[in-house]
């Protein structure tokens, strides 16, 4: 979780369309010390956005033991006639009804610290991607529920790539579904680097990743009978969850407003960036704003949405999205509110990351009050249905 993607490209670009690009990465980053501290693909645009000292404890939860030899357990799966796919774990929930036959077998990656395509399976792309997107300390049940979220999106990548034409298709993915560096932890992230940056307590989280992965793997999450945009973040502004049309270029009916003011308990829920006059002239003058002599003209908010979003800046002579000038400032969220001291502008954020789909810390808080992973998913993504994954053998 080294940040969700830089939602609107460069300052001024228009705003992105879910299904077309990959929105997942959450706003949080993993640490290494201690072990307990994002959407899957990830463009080459994006960057880590996030400071480096964020929310190095998981979010509701307790540090992992220093012992490495806590097995996850082996629950025999509920057999799906027919299905091919992955078939251990624990059964899943009553709530999971059906089995929807997956075209797409395995995922192929562009790796961009390699420039390779790598293919995986789904267990494997689900087991790296909590690896890489939640703090191993965080419930099992929240772990499962950041797999499902993962994989769908993946899911949902990888058919939209590959039935488009040839000639449409994202060149610089030379045939991949989509892009990932796992290298750097950003996207998913391997067994091997796990291993080096978990270190001593390595088989204590792999272990749990491995046994969320396991049930995750095996679930997606669907609206209208296709995967969805399964968009997440770390920590919601403390209120509800955001609205797409609020972060991307319109609705989607299952990323609305819902419910998500425990996230005010979450470590790293407030956070503090101060900028100077210089410092922003200079930042701004860049985006292409024309300035006035006097810096207290500069900044003004303009709009915000009712889950406290900014969705409208002043900036001069230009108006940005509450993400563009957060991304312009490295920013945990557009959910701020700026203050004019004697040397610059001061911003006071709340949450992390965009603020749309399921909140990790949101989760995690859930299933520490004994919610299961599908609930979880079905209170944060609305008017889902969630289906058993099995593998119809017909790939596209």
């Amino acid at each position: 979780m080294k940040g969700d993607l830089a939602l609107l490209g460069a300052v001024g670009a228009a705003m992105v369309v879910i299904p077309a690009t990959v929105l997942v990465w959450s706003g949080q980053p993993l640490l290494a010390e201690p072990i307990s501290a994002l959407p899957a693909a990830v463009p080459s645009s994006q960057a880590a956005l996030g400071e480096a000292a964020a929310l190095n404890q998981g979010a509701f939860s307790t540090p992992a033991p220093k012992s490495s030899s806590q097995p996850p357990e082996d629950v025999p799966s509920r057999p799906a006639e027919g299905d091919e796919g992955p078939q251990t774990g624990e059964a899943l929930p009553d709530t999971v009804k059906g089995i929807w036959r997956s075209p797409v077998t395995t995922l192929r990656i562009l790796d961009q610290g390699t420039g390779e395509v790598v293919e995986l399976s789904l267990e494997d792309y689900t087991r790296y991607a909590i690896a890489a997107e939640m703090p191993a300390s965080y419930h099992l049940e929240a772990l499962k529920a950041q797999g499902v979220a993962a994989l769908t999106y993946a899911l949902q990548e990888a058919i939209t790539q590959r039935s488009l034409p040839e000639e449409e298709r994202d060149p610089g993915l030379l045939g991949a579904d989509f892009a990932a560096d796992p290298g750097d932890r950003r996207g998913y992230m391997t067994e091997d680097t796990a291993r080096e940056f978990y270190g001593e307590q390595f088989d204590y989280s792999w272990n749990r990743i491995t046994q969320a992965a396991r049930t995750a793997c095996r679930c997606v999450a669907l609206y209208d009978g296709e995967p969805i945009a399964a968009a997440y973040h770390a920590i919601s502004a403390g209120d509800t969850t955001e609205r797409a049309e609020n972060i991307w270029d319109g609705p989607l009916p299952y990323l609305v407003e819902v419910d998500s003011s425990w996230d005010i308990l979450a470590p790293g829920y407030k956070s503090t960036v101060s900028v100077t006059d210089g410092e922003l002239k200079e930042l701004l003058t860049a985006a292409g704003a024309n300035l006035l002599p006097d810096p207290a003209t500069w900044l003004s908010v303009r709009g915000r949405s009712s889950a406290g979003y900014v969705t409208e800046v002043q900036a001069g002579s230009i108006t940005l999205h509450g993400n563009q000038l957060r991304n312009l400032l490295g920013l945990r969220s557009s959910a701020f509110e700026l203050e004019r001291t004697h040397t610059g502008y001061t911003f006071y954020v709340r949450g992390y990351g965009h603020g749309a789909g399921l909140s990790q810390a949101g989760a995690d808080y859930l299933a520490r009050q004994g919610e299961t992973f599908d609930e979880i998913l079905l209170h944060y993504y609305t008017g889902i249905t969630l289906a058993e994954v099995g593998l119809s053998g017909e790939g596209i």
